[in-house]
């Protein structure tokens, strides 16, 4: 339901508490994968840096058109398909204008497109009246340089703050300072360090997990499952830098039921205010939606609220304020672990929250999918509609595509016929909402094998 005077929406809430004005104008970028900026000189883990398309990675900007209220602006790399566009602004699910970069470079951020941009960034600068504002996805010196150049002030704390507060080193050690339930494990900032932490929870549990401090979407880290293994990862970080300058951190693998993703917004003043819990679906460690609402019981989500704001005041004493995501789960044995990672930038679950609030009746249930298709040529967002015909969202129920662009991407740059659209599915239980995602999947593979 749309926010009130009230009871404002999830924009008018973030502009108010992070500059202090739910009328203030924000221009949305949406650099994706920012942790590349922020890990740039870390010292990664063997075979890490072996990753999911930047083609696609770089397109997912187009999602950032969602959070747009009437005011805003948001930057891309390329025009928004018109019958897209049209299609959600008859929904009232986005609005704004949108900038353009000058060049397209695929297997560039847009930030770093924006800044190899001198009309944009001309009229970036114009756009400087006090009340305007840059809001990234996550800070990074890209961002700052971009801000610098403009002349338009950052919605949130320096690039140095936020990397900090976003690796999972800081994770680690706020759980251990605070008291919250943690996986048993360990912060690695030498090899000596990495060795012990690996063999003494090899023996306490079937598996453990090594990850970089500043790994995304299930990069940057690696699971083992015996001393050998172990071993030999060392030996190859040994031969391969210095034996003190890393930063990684050891858990044991613990058998969920679930995983969940909270998120919170930070004021500048210190404060610390709940938005929303969903239940997160992962494979291999990588995102691939949300479901909503999440099956838990009010204890629960009492638990879930009370460590956010443990975090959130954790976070606040750092300097950082803004939204922050922070990845959860629940064990087997029904144990709560809630704070495995802590995103201070926005996430997936951001970009729904406008969305969810204008179009789902109360008592709607959701998952935000992700569906991965074959292409071998684009397609206009028509060729999708009639492919879904009455799937297609209408009073709250059916598809939603909330990111049209990733479905196009590697096949217009001549590169490897994969394509990705990103959707939500809307109805009115978990059974119509899966029976709704099946049919989709079907529809649309038919669309992509019969062209």
């Amino acid at each position: 339901m749309t926010g009130s005077p009230e009871h404002p929406g999830f924009t008018a809430r973030l502009k108010s508490r992070t500059v202090g004005d739910e009328r203030a104008r924000f221009v949305y970028l949406n650099n994706f994968e920012v942790e590349r900026s922020w890990g740039r000189d870390d010292r990664g883990l063997p075979g890490a840096a072996l990753s999911f398309s930047s083609v696609l990675v770089n397109r997912m900007e187009e999602v950032c058109v969602l959070l747009a209220d009437q005011d805003d602006l948001v930057i891309l790399k390329a025009p928004v398909d018109p019958h897209y566009l049209d299609h959600l602004r008859s929904l009232g699910a986005a609005a704004g204008d949108h900038l353009l970069v000058d060049d397209n470079d695929v297997e560039r951020s847009v930030t770093r497109d924006a800044l190899a941009s001198p009309r944009l960034l001309a009229e970036l600068a114009g756009l400087a009246d006090g009340r305007t504002y840059l809001m990234p996805l996550g800070i990074s010196a890209d961002e700052e340089e971009l801000a610098a150049r403009t002349g338009l002030p950052l919605a949130g704390p320096d690039a140095k703050i936020c990397r900090h507060v976003n690796g999972k080193i800081f994770s680690r050690e706020l759980v251990d300072r605070t008291g919250l339930t943690p996986v048993p494990g360990k912060v690695c900032r030498t090899l000596g360090e990495l060795e012990s932490a690996l063999l003494t929870h090899l023996e306490l549990a079937d598996q453990v997990v090594v990850k970089e401090s500043l790994g995304v979407s299930g990069r940057g880290m690696t699971v083992l499952d015996n001393s050998s293994r172990a071993e030999r990862l060392v030996r190859m970080l040994g031969r391969h830098g210095s034996t003190t300058d890393l930063s990684f951190v050891v858990e044991e693998w613990i058998s969920r039921r679930c995983d969940l993703n909270y998120q919170f917004i930070v004021d500048r003043d210190g404060g610390v205010h709940f938005e929303t819990v969903r239940t997160a679906l992962t494979r291999n460690g990588v995102h691939r939606g949300h479901i909503l609402p999440p099956d838990l019981d009010p204890d629960q989500i009492e638990q879930i609220a009370a460590a956010a704001q443990v975090i959130g005041s954790a976070l606040a004493a750092e300097g950082y304020y803004g939204l922050a995501g922070v990845d959860a789960m629940i064990g087997t044995d029904g144990v709560l672990y809630p704070c495995l990672e802590i995103n201070a930038r926005f996430n997936m679950a951001t970009y729904q929250n406008r969305l969810v609030e204008r179009l789902l009746p109360p008592g709607s249930h959701a998952m935000a999918t992700v569906f991965d298709l074959r292409t071998r040529r684009p397609y206009g967002y028509g060729e999708v509609r009639r492919a879904l015909a009455d799937l297609m969202f209408n009073a709250g129920r059916g598809v939603l595509v909330n990111n049209f662009a990733t479905l196009n991407a590697s096949v217009e740059a001549g590169k490897a016929p994969r394509g990705r659209l990103y959707a939500v599915c809307a109805g009115g239980s978990p059974a119509e909402v899966k029976d709704i995602r099946d049919r989709a999947e079907i529809a649309l593979t038919r669309m992509v094998e019969t062209a």
